[in-house]
């Protein structure tokens, strides 16, 4: 039987997967424009949509990072410094860049 957090992972993860694709389509419309000669301001405007799109997914995969890494660390009562140790460097490796 899944636990809740295994489901939220699972339910992040086809999230992801959903923005990625967008992603994917969009990044290929910006080399079209690029291309196709459409106006600078125009494919900026794009890059800065696709930007905000990887930062959105981004945090999407942190949250189902830290799900994941939570529901080891309760699996079996006892305390998992490498875990937590692994967890803190993702996480200041996310936020410084």
């Amino acid at each position: 039987m899944n636990s809740a957090a295994e489901l939220e992972q699972e339910r992040i993860k086809k999230n992801v997967l959903s923005r990625m694709k967008r992603i994917e389509g969009q990044v290929r419309g910006i080399q079209r424009m690029i291309d196709d000669g459409k106006e600078c301001e125009d494919i900026l405007v794009q890059v800065r949509a696709v930007r905000s799109a990887l930062q959105s997914a981004n945090k999407l995969i942190l949250k189902r990072y830290m799900l994941r890494c939570y529901a080891e660390t309760m699996e079996d009562g006892e305390h998992h410094p490498d875990s937590l140790d692994k967890f803190i460097n993702v996480l200041t490796g996310f936020l410084e860049g």
